[in-house]
């Protein structure tokens, strides 16, 4: 049972289906009218079991055909030899049919029992024959079955019910009900059949249920053709029409349960199976006809789906399992990118039914070939097939397989045809096929052109590192009959999301050149809106929406605008919101917030908007809360939302806002990930909300610092500092009362006061003992919620109270001068010895004056003592009872304390008495006590004397211990015995009479007494005049600050009042420069001086000045420094010769030094000046290094102008100065500025307009002239600066395309102008056309200056050929009745061209005559004839066009089988070359089939070798210019350095950085010779770049010599500024532009004659006498810098025959000998500076040269020295072995790189494929038995338009171009 089983499996159900239809098809085959097949799925369990029925209107089965249809393998060919009986007539095959379509498919008997079995337990067969009244009806079970089939039992044994149509009186059993509805339906059918099987298999049911459209899909694909008939499943309905209906009707209905509705499919209504998706998806079908062995016959079709615009149309399998979709999806080039892919072609078809599990993939003919040939190999993949077998093959019993179809198609006896409607074509059948398939690729493919090539680039986006080079950049594509061009708005399709942009440009993978096809590539689109993307995004160019408008795109750009977020709504979700500047108390809780992100729209968003349906980049809301304390911004609060759908964004209450002042709320929208505020350059929305939070309300308190320690008794305040919650001060709540509590005093207080958040408790007192110092208050304050503080308190002793004196008796005895001792105590109120400030405690002894009051200061112990020093009672001659108080002056409330003391006199020295004895009879002269003594300065006061007293007025004798305690203070060192005896030292008064003088006497014992007198010293007899003054300098004309005091002093200094206001008018006071007009002299009576002011000097010198002052004989001088004035102008100290005359657009080299001075012109070096540069005019640009400076310490400011820049003429250059606010008189400079004849500003063009330009010829020299700001040319142009621009098309703006060709200038001739470029010998381009030509001049790397665009018009040139645009393929011709066959020409458009293929007939008529002749020479008869038997044919030439249309040879025409000929056509007009088209003649048409498909192989194998001849030649010619110019390069290197080896300096020349390190270092040499100090000429030269114009005379000389400079110079010194010019015109330009002012001298109207003749001294190469001084031409001298024939000229004008000796002593000897040889003698100059005159006049100032620097720099400069030009050659040597060097080193590279590219293996593969074609060429030249046909002429060789023509000699460029670019990689035969 092996064949039973082997299709099990669930994917095999639909085809046991098929078994039970193939049986039913066989049934209906000769039924006429509807064959009518029902499968029904009776799976409502209401109406019984499971069951499947499939049921015909079949021809039925009588009961022994039931029999035998019963019984295992009993097939159709075996029934005759079974035993069983039959009524069974035989088998007789049916006649053939188109797609085998006989329904003779039910065949072997075995599987329609397989397919019952496999699908269920049990089958009931019922069914009814033709004309039969009875319906047979058998039941069998598969264990029945297998048990009998085992035991080889007949299972006819069973029973065959016969009963009525519609009688189901059986059927009782209730799973079975089904089975009476079946019944019921037989009544009115002549004949049927039914199968019903039960018992189905639980996951048969599912999968039939699940996959129903899947299996009945399946059925459909198996039969199709049955179903559509044999032209398929057309869906159009045009073919529809035109085709005739199936009669088969195959129906299948699923019931699965009552009351839902059943489902029904007619196989005819089924669109997805694969061959309806094959045939609608086909553009064109291949019919052929295999025959095999015997009668096998197969019918096969090929359909081709071609590629359209985006994709391969090869269908998919829709119910193929797909891989997960890769994200990547812009990866992908085109949709199903492979095609058929891997997949075989063939699907096969056994007597028009699918046998599903075999396939042919090809077959050798129709395989992809493995050489690419000019048909695209995917072509290959676009092709899919079906083979229709009739019954020779054989396939399983089954009918899943054929058994060895396969094996007998690829028979070599196996033939293939071609049908062609219906017929077949007996031809090679692979030729065919191709033929067809091109045709296909050619007429439907659509595929995308690229167009525009910009380059090539590489992709670092693509992930596969191979794929990312190359990819070719391209600026359009042409795709479905549209061009998209870069800056076109496009949309994408099937893009997640869809893009709407703009094109940037195309990309296609590989390395292309041109306008290229292809089937696919990729678009770079910037995405719009940029605000929104700001992107470039790379996708499939197959995804461009098509069908999008520009309108479209825009609107929706502007909506994807719109989606952008604007604004923030916010809301209070619980009705709490907060306003703008709202104040709330700390605490209260913010929020919660709800916050949406609204659109333009007003939408609420919460992604970035993306395009289509692609979900955007999540939006975040940040919220902050900033705190604005006094420190600075805090953030206090920060959160990121999350968008919820619910709530949007959501934020939760914030409590912790609990800090006083200022906040701000904001909101922000911010970007996920990247957390960024901006998108595209703009703010994402935000919202802020300003509010400031206060205090809340008053729960506890602190108490204020206490300024302890506190005083008993003494009210003090306490602050207490109410606070909030968070400790915020806080206002305190009313009526509130405090309690105020201390165990160890007593506390009190007066009342309460409030202030702002503070509560003050007043008038607290605390009493008590202090001996304790800390003690504990506590503070209550009821109703508050933390309501008491303890605060610590030190107390003090409070305020005085009460004093308590210590003794304390009554009376107390004391001695005069001896001490008493009270001690005082000062208590407070509860008796604490108490401190206070100024706690004075005051003793007095009442009613005693003299005695002083004492008093101590308690203020910081308490106590004190008093009256601890000595009673100084005055005048205690007896005892005396006194009485002393104490008090306290400040606290008047402390009562006083008496006690009573008795003094008795003092026994000790009381009083010392001073005199002064002048003589021993003399009455002493007692000095009182502080007497006041009058005596000279200077002078001496002596005898003085002193006595001793007590206080008893008692006389105390003068011991030697008493004398030791006298003292004074003039003196130190005192004579003890002197002393001793009672005498004082003499007094020195002192010299300077100021002040008064202290003298004292001291007795130094207890007590101490002193006495003391006063000396005033006066001054002495005046001695000299003395002057005070406060400043010692003045400026010019300004007066001297303060006064100038006058006095008359004595020898020591002293001021005398010798002078009074009498005295003022005879003092004199007088120096140089001093302005007396403003001399003020007064008496001053405050200070009794002479007062002097108004001192200033005027119009002198600044420096030292000594000013007299004199009264009678006293006189005084004092020296003040005069500083220079005010400044007050500004003046040029150093500068350029005026009037300034400059460049445009240059600076001037010598700078300007300018002077600050005062207003008698001295310098002034006061730096708050500050000069500043500028120009009057607008339109003088002024560009200096500094434009605005202070004077620096000498008053000087020096200004460079580095740039002046300005139209032509004269303007005013100024310079200010300023001071603060106030202005400087400032000099005006005239600057005449003139325009730069260097500077190139427009170029002008010349050359033939009217010239004819002939394609492939020369262009006329073009002329270009660059022309400077004054309008004359400028010469000294850099030729390699100039360029030429040359391109196809019209002008294109300013400046030209990118693929414009650049061309050079060339040398210009000695007959052309110098200042000119020229432009010869220019090919012109070989197509003809509008071309345009720019010139452009490269000023610097960043300036160029752009000619205008000249639009010329390139000609054919003259005309030589007649030939076809297209070249034509070879024709091959059959001679027979069939016109196809005989025509040699369809239509050919030929012209009259020039050399180049350009059409060059325009305006020529006349005709072309066509002839045939012989490449073989053959006879005339054997000549082919046209139609009409004519030997020639005419066609009309038109405007040098001729069509030729139709041309064929005549029926029989004469000729020769097998040759070639020639079809000649010549025109009647011109003498041009005729165009010679071959053909072969053939007599059969079989064989010109075959001949022309060898020809048309040989045109191609000949073009092919062509170019790759043509590539070979090229590479050849290639090497040989390689090699010739390495050769000319390595013999220049060797020249080159050998000239080096004779300089020396080849030794160290190994490599570049040597060479280069030489030049470096000779460079530098150069530079360091340069710096070195030599002569200048300083004569400013602004004319000489003009043009005609050659400098100022000084300029054009060098002189070597310092001596000989000098004295030339100065002989030459009123021509040395004349400017010299070639033409009057230009001497006459610089005369107007500077108003006459400069001298001029054109050589044109120099009269010069060339003087050879030898010095004067020198006659027919004689001496006639020997000359003294080495006399020589002073022109000789001259070394000239450039123009040296013209500067011999001038100074042959200037200096003539001047003669240049050593000293004047030659000179004189030197003119005698020339004078006494009768010659005429010249102008002699000495090197020492005389001059002697032609005339023989020497001596004076006029005959003597000053010395050089007196010149002024008016004398010719030295030139570089000898060094400097040597070192120079050695640079320019080096820098050309370098340049040598290096192109040695690229030509050698370029020679190898080609010699080893030559011997590449791509090379030697293109050698190898050039012989096989030659050797595959001569083949075909062997079957065609001719010689060889004649290559295409290259005149007919049609080149693209893309690339441009080949020039008839290449380029050096185009030479070196390596050859692999030339597009010959592919080159072979199709």
């Amino acid at each position: 049972m092996y064949e039973y089983y082997a299709s099990e499996g669930q994917k095999s159900l639909p085809y046991a289906f098929a078994e039970l239809v193939d049986n039913s098809l066989s049934a209906t085959a000769k039924r006429e009218g509807h064959r009518i097949i029902d499968i029904r799925l009776l799976f409502d369990e209401g109406q019984g079991k499971h069951a499947v029925a499939v049921i015909d209107n079949g021809c039925g089965m009588t009961s022994k055909q039931l029999n035998n249809w019963a019984v295992y393998r009993l097939s159709k060919f075996n029934r005759d030899s079974s035993t069983l009986h039959s009524d069974h007539l035989g088998y007789v095959r049916p006649s053939p049919v188109p797609r085998s379509l006989n329904s003779d498919i039910s065949f072997f008997g075995v599987g329609g029992k397989q397919a019952v079995f496999y699908i269920g337990q049990s089958a009931r067969i019922i069914t009814k024959p033709a004309a039969s009244p009875d319906v047979h009806e058998f039941v069998m079970s598969k264990e029945d079955f297998e048990r009998k089939e085992k035991n080889k039992e007949d299972i006819y044994c069973g029973v065959i019910r016969n009963r009525k149509p519609g009688d189901h009186a059986h059927i009782v059993a209730e799973d079975e009900l089904f089975l009476q509805a079946l019944i019921a339906e037989e009544d009115g059918k002549d004949s049927f059949t039914a199968v019903v099987i039960t018992g189905i298999q639980s996951d048969h049911i599912t999968y039939l249920k699940q996959y129903f459209h899947l299996w009945t899909r399946e059925l459909a694909h198996i039969y199709h053709y049955y179903v559509h008939g044999i032209h398929g499943n057309e869906l159009s309905q045009s073919s529809k029409d035109n085709y005739k209906q199936s009669d088969v009707d195959i129906q299948i209905t699923l019931v699965e349960k009552a009351g839902k509705q059943p489902r029904s499919v007619n196989l005819r209504d089924v669109s997805t199976d694969m061959q309806t998706l094959y045939i609608n998806s086909s553009a064109a079908s291949f019919e052929f006809r295999v025959q095999a062995q015997g009668d096998a016959t197969v019918e096969g079709l090929i359909r081709y789906h071609p590629f359209l615009y985006d994709r391969e149309t090869y269908p998919q399998d829709p119910y193929t399992s797909i891989g997960p979709a890769d994200e990547e999806d812009d990866e992908c080039l085109v949709l199903n990118p492979e095609g058929r892919g891997k997949r075989p072609i063939f699907e096969c078809f056994w007597n028009g039914r699918l046998i599903p599990y075999t396939t042919v993939s090809e077959f050798e003919w129709c395989a992809r070939p493995k050489k690419a040939g000019a048909l695209p190999a995917e072509c290959y993949n676009r092709i899919s097939g079906v083979l229709f077998t009739n019954d020779r093959f054989p396939v399983s019993t089954n009918k899943l397989t054929f058994m060895d179809l396969e094996l007998q198609l690829r028979d070599k006896e196996t033939i293939f045809t071609r049908v062609i409607n219906g017929q077949d074509q007996r031809v090679k059948i692979q030729r065919e096929f191709t033929s067809w398939l091109k045709e296909c690729h050619e007429q439907y493919d659509k595929q995308i052109k690229f167009m525009g090539f910009q380059g090539v680039t590489s992709r670092s986006d693509v992930s596969t590192k191979r794929l990312q080079h190359p990819w070719a950049r391209f600026s359009s594509i042409r795709w479905d009959g549209k061009t998209y061009k870069a800056g076109q708005h496009v949309k994408s399709l099937k893009t997640l999301p869809l893009l709407f942009g703009t094109i940037k440009e195309f990309l296609l993978y590989g390395d292309h050149e041109g306008d290229v096809f292809a089937t696919g590539g990729y678009v770079q689109i910037a995405l719009q809106p940029k605000e929104l993307y700001d992107e470039v995004r790379t996708i499939p160019i197959l995804k461009i929406d098509r069908q999008a408008t520009t309108a479209a795109i825009k609107r929706n750009i502007e909506d994807e605008l719109a989606k952008l977020p604007v604004k923030l709504k916010v809301t209070w979700p619980e009705g709490t919101p907060w306003s703008d500047c709202e104040t709330r108390p700390v605490g209260t809780p913010l929020g919660p917030i709800q916050v949406e992100i609204l659109n333009k729209k007003g939408e609420a968003i919460s992604r970035l908007p993306m395009g289509g349906n692609a979900a955007g980049r999540k939006f975040l809301m940040e919220l902050k809360v900033i705190w604005h304390s006094p420190k600075g911004d805090i953030q206090t609060n920060s959160h990121i939302g999350v968008h919820s759908a619910k709530w949007d964004y959501w934020f939760r209450k914030m409590e912790n806002l609990n800090k006083l002042g200022k906040y701000t709320l904001h909101l922000q929208t911010i970007l996920n990930e990247s957390n960024s505020t901006t998108w595209a350059g703009k703010q994402l929305p935000f919202h802020s909300l300003s509010f400031a939070l206060k205090e809340g309300d008053a729960e506890t308190f602190s108490v204020g610092a206490i300024s302890t320690p506190l005083q008993v008794g003494v009210p003090f305040s306490l602050s207490l500092e109410l606070k909030d919650e968070f400790g915020h001060p806080a206002h305190p709540p009313p009526d509130l009362k405090p309690k105020l509590e201390c165990s160890s005093l007593e506390v009190t207080h007066e009342g309460t006061a409030v202030s702002g958040t503070t509560f003050t408790i007043k008038g607290v007192r605390a009493r008590g003992s202090v001996t304790n110092k800390v003690h504990t208050l506590k503070v209550v304050l009821e109703g508050l919620r933390h309501d008491s503080q303890s605060v610590q308190i030190s107390m003090l002793p409070g305020l005085p109270h009460s004093l308590r004196v210590h003794p304390d008796e009554e009376k107390i005895t004391v001695e005069n001068r001896t001490a008493v001792g009270f001690k005082v105590e000062v208590l407070d109120e509860s008796n604490n010895i108490t401190t206070h400030s100024k706690l004075i405690v005051r003793s007095q002894v009442v009613g005693v004056p003299e005695v002083p009051m004492e008093a101590v200061d308690c203020s910081n112990t308490g106590m004190g003592q008093l009256m601890s020093k000595p009673l100084q009672l005055k005048n205690v001659r007896n005892e005396q009872l006194i009485t002393v108080k104490f008090d306290l002056p400040n606290h008047q409330m402390v009562s006083c304390v008496e006690r009573a003391l008795r003094v008795l006199p003092s026994s000790c020295v009381c009083r010392v008495e001073v005199y002064r004895l002048e003589g021993q009879r003399d009455a002493p002269m007692l000095l009182m006590n502080l007497e006041r003594i009058d005596w000279t300065a200077g002078d001496a006061l002596g005898n003085l004397f002193y006595r001793l007293y007590d206080e008893g007025e008692r006389e105390i004798p003068i011991t030697p211990e008493l004398a030791q305690k006298i003292k004074v203070n003039w003196s130190a060192n005192m004579k003890g015995v002197d002393v001793a005896q009672g005498r004082l030292p003499p007094v020195c008064v002192p010299t300077l009479a100021v002040g008064e003088q202290f003298y004292q006497v001291a007795f130094k014992g207890q007590p101490s007494v002193e006495t003391s007198f006063i000396i005033m010293p006066r001054p002495d007899e005046p001695e000299l005049l003395k002057v005070n003054l406060k400043e010692t300098s003045v400026r010019l004309g300004e007066v001297l600050p303060g006064n100038i005091y006058l006095e008359l002093t004595d020898q020591y200094g002293n001021k005398t009042d010798a002078l009074s206001a009498e005295s003022v008018k005879t003092i004199s006071v007088s120096a140089e420069g001093l302005d007396t007009s403003s001399l003020a002299i007064k008496w001053q009576e405050s200070t009794q001086s002479v007062c002097v002011s108004g001192v200033r000097f005027m119009d002198c010198a600044p420096g030292q000045r000594e000013v007299r002052f004199a009264w009678q004989r006293y006189e005084e001088f004092v020296r003040l420094r005069v500083n220079p004035g005010l400044p007050a102008k500004i003046i040029i100290q150093d500068g350029p010769e005026m009037p300034v005359q400059v460049l445009n657009g240059q600076g001037v080299d010598t700078p300007f030094v300018l002077q600050l001075c005062d207003e008698w012109d001295n310098p002034s070096p006061d730096q708050r000046v500050v000069i500043a540069v500028m120009s009057l005019s607008p339109q003088l640009k002024v560009k200096a290094e500094v434009m605005s400076q202070p004077v620096n310490s000498e008053g000087k400011a020096t200004f460079t102008l580095t740039q002046i820049t300005a139209p032509k003429g004269e303007y005013k250059l100024e310079f200010r100065g300023k001071m603060n606010s106030s202005g400087i008189l400032a000099p005006t400079v005239l600057v005449n500025v003139l325009p730069d004849p260097c500077k190139p500003v427009k170029l002008a063009v010349d050359y033939d307009i009217g010239a004819l330009l002939f394609a492939g010829g020369n262009f006329p020299v073009f002329t270009v002239t660059v022309y400077s700001e004054d309008g004359g040319a400028v010469r000294g142009v850099n030729p390699a600066s100039m360029s030429m621009l040359l391109w196809k098309g019209p002008a294109s703006g300013q400046q030209p395309p990118p693929e414009a060709l650049t061309l050079k200038s060339c040398k210009a001739k000695k007959t052309e102008k110098q200042e000119c470029l020229y432009f010869r010998d220019k090919v012109i381009p070989e197509r003809a056309g509008k071309y345009t030509i720019q010139f452009v001049l490269s000023v610097d790397k960043t300036k160029a200056i752009w000619s205008k665009q000249h639009t010329i018009s390139v000609v054919p040139s003259k005309t030589v050929k007649l030939a076809p645009e297209d070249p034509p393929a070879t024709p091959v011709v059959s001679n027979n009745n069939v016109l196809a066959n005989r025509t040699l020409v369809e239509s050919l458009h030929l012209k009259i061209m020039d050399e180049y293929n350009n059409p060059a007939g325009e305006g020529c008529n006349g005709q072309v005559f066509v002839s045939v002749k012989s490449s073989s020479g053959c006879s005339q008869k054997d000549r082919p004839l046209f139609e009409g038997d004519s030997s020639r044919a005419s066609y009309p030439l038109e405007n040098g066009e001729s069509l030729i249309k139709e041309l064929a040879l005549a029926e029989n025409s004469p000729g020769r089988d097998g040759t070639e000929y020639i079809l000649v056509f010549e025109a009647d007009i011109l003498e041009l070359t005729p165009f010679e088209l071959p053909f072969r003649f053939y007599n059969d048409v079989e064989n010109q089939r075959q001949m022309s498909a060898l020809s048309q192989k040989k045109d191609r194998l000949s073009l092919s070798i062509d170019v790759y001849n043509s590539l070979f030649d090229t590479n050849k010619q290639l090497i040989t210019e390689l090699k010739g110019r390495l050769q000319l390069a390595e013999g220049k290197e060797k020249q080159l350095k050998s000239e080096l080896q004779k300089k020396g300096l080849a030794s160290s020349l190994k490599d570049m950085s040597e060479i280069d390190a030489q030049i470096s270092q000779r460079k530098a040499e150069m530079e360091q010779i340069k710096r070195q100090p030599r002569r200048v000429c300083s004569i400013p030269d602004p004319f000489r770049t003009s043009p005609d114009v050659l400098g100022k005379v000084a300029h054009l000389a060098k002189v070597e010599d310092d001596d000989a400079a000098k004295v030339i110079s100065w002989h030459l010194l009123g021509d040395m500024d004349c400017v010299v010019t070639v033409t009057t015109v230009a001497a006459r330009k610089i005369y107007d532009d500077t108003q006459g002012r400069q001298q001029v001298m054109p050589l044109e109207t120099v009269f010069w004659k060339s003087n050879t003749r030898p010095l004067p001294h020198i006659r027919n190469g004689m001496n006639i006498f020997v000359p003294l001084g080495n006399p020589v031409f002073a022109r000789d001298l001259l070394i000239y810098p450039q123009y040296a024939d013209k500067c011999q000229m001038v100074f042959g004008s200037l200096l003539g025959d001047t003669i240049l000796i050593n000293d004047l002593d030659s000179a004189n000897h030197y003119r005698k000998g020339v004078v006494q040889s009768k010659i005429q003698c010249p102008t002699l100059l000495t090197r020492q500076g005389d001059r002697i005159r032609s005339n023989g006049k020497f001596g004076g100032l006029q005959n003597k040269a000053p010395s050089i620097e007196k010149l002024r720099g008016h004398v010719f400069g030295a030139p570089i020295p000898r060094e400097y030009h040597q070192a120079s050659s050695h640079v320019e040597l080096l820098q050309q072995y370098r340049v040598v060097l290096e192109k040695c080193q690229m030509v050698r590279a370029d020679y190898d790189s080609h010699v080893q590219y030559l011997q590449s293996p791509e090379m030697q593969q293109k050698e190898q494929e050039l012989k096989e074609q030659k050797r595959e060429l001569q083949d075909i030249e062997k079957k065609l038995a001719s010689t060889p046909v004649r290559t295409p002429l290259s005149s007919v060789v049609k080149r693209p338009h893309s690339e441009p023509e080949p020039c008839r000699t290449p380029s050096k460029r185009a030479r070196i171009k390596p050859c692999r670019l030339l597009g010959v990689g592919n080159i072979g035969p199709p």
